[in-house]
């Protein structure tokens, strides 16, 4: 291993903190050093009683994101970890943060991503100040472009109210709080893999936290997220399969919990309405994009659908494939049925994991489509109302998934 290479630096020798703010990065020298000046700003102006320190969990970046952070002017003092060389994935970085957080005793830790644009001080007050008063984890509100979070709109918003009873708006929001006494169990979790490693970190982390009956709330961030956006139809791969392959592999392990919740209930929101005017950053939809993928879905995948579909289930898909795309709907309850079916069946059936996920993919695009078509005319708030609907027709159709559970789980 070259000399170069230093695991932690921690140039205030840092022993002890009661608070951390921890920035994950991974080659992001020219955006880290406006989170980690608002950051600093949120520390000193709302916890300056608290000791405190900023934190960036790094895979090693060649970029100079080690320097771009520790070269940053701050006031509260800063420790960069890394992971070892070539080992990369968000979850990776996390796993350095919960040891690092367990060493120095912190009772609260909030996470920024690295490219965030629109952080104010205001976020670090909003997603720490509730861990100073009752709460052990606080998951991040903030408007969003009705096109921006697909994933979370269209799977792991729905999926987890429906399994867990919780309504967490934002279960993989990248900004979020948690307790210190959480870390150790996050550490010691038997659940951890390779897509946990990734991007299947922050669905995970929410989903543990829900299962230990953490006291949960949701912080009101008071202007949009904005962060590098991209098209829901671009380039998707790995990141599905690790966020959607974490919420479906989770199902097996808190199948005692989430077998016997029968309706969500509201999480507390910290902070103020949603009164907020401030636009999130526009989302372009390539339509055409979405429809040539679905279509090229059957001929890829159909016969990985007909063994994890039920016969109804796949007749139905087959039924909206002709559809025109001026037309197309992808009605929400074929949704939550086809997304139980493969729950029910993942890695049950002899088909790869990673092989259903795919598989899965030009669906969830058939489905994105029909839901910007359906939207295309509403407003931020009433496209929000729509996605509630969702939820409550996957919680409707929840016995169906029980049923199904049973039928391959025994």
């Amino acid at each position: 291993m070259p000399d170069s290479f230093e695991r932690e630096m921690n140039p205030e020798n840092i022993k002890k903190a009661e608070m951390v703010v921890c920035i994950p990065s991974y080659k992001e020298a020219d955006a880290i050093r406006y989170p980690t000046t608002q950051a600093d700003k949120g520390l000193q102006k709302y916890f300056s009683e608290v000791e405190s320190v900023i934190i960036n969990c790094d895979n090693n970046s060649p970029d100079h994101t080690r320097e771009a952070f520790l070269e940053t002017p701050t006031q509260a003092p800063k420790i960069y970890i890394s992971t070892e060389p070539g080992l990369k994935g968000k979850g990776n970085n996390f796993k350095n943060l919960f040891q690092k957080v367990v060493d120095l005793k912190a009772k609260a830790v909030v996470v920024v991503d690295a490219d965030l644009k629109s952080i104010t001080p205001e976020w670090i007050k909003h997603l720490g100040e509730p861990l100073f008063s009752g709460f052990s984890y606080v998951a991040p509100l903030y408007i969003r472009h009705k096109y921006d979070g697909t994933i979370t709109n269209g799977i792991a918003y729905p999926m987890t109210r429906a399994l867990y009873g919780r309504r967490v708006r934002q279960p993989i929001g990248g900004d979020f709080g948690f307790s210190g006494e959480l870390a150790p169990l996050y550490l010691e979790s038997k659940t951890w893999n390779e897509a946990v490693a990734n991007f299947g970190i922050d669905i995970w982390m929410t989903t543990i936290a829900i299962n230990n009956k953490a006291q949960i709330c949701q912080a009101f961030m008071g202007r949009p997220k904005i962060h590098r956006t991209k098209d829901p139809g671009s380039d998707l791969g790995p990141m599905f399969r690790q966020v959607v392959g974490t919420i479906f592999s989770l199902m097996k392990e808190f199948a005692p919990y989430w077998l016997n919740v029968k309706y969500s209930r509201p999480t507390a929101i910290y902070g103020f309405g949603l009164g907020e005017t401030e636009m999130p950053p526009e989302v372009s939809v390539n339509r055409e994009n979405l429809l040539n993928q679905f279509h090229e879905g059957f001929e890829t995948y159909s016969d990985i659908w007909e063994r994890i579909l039920t016969p109804d289930v796949y007749r139905k898909l087959l039924e909206i494939k002709d559809m025109k795309q001026q037309e197309f709907s992808f009605p929400t309850d074929l949704w939550a049925r086809l997304l139980f079916d493969v729950a029910a069946s993942y890695g049950e059936v002899g088909i790869e994991e990673d092989a259903t996920m795919d598989s899965l993919i030009p669906l969830y695009f058939g489905r994105t489509l029909s839901f910007v078509i359906r939207t295309e005319k509403m407003s931020m708030q009433q496209a929000e109302e729509a996605i509630e609907e969702d939820c409550a027709t996957f919680e409707m159709t929840k016995p169906y998934l029980i049923q199904r559970w049973q039928e391959q789980h025994g």
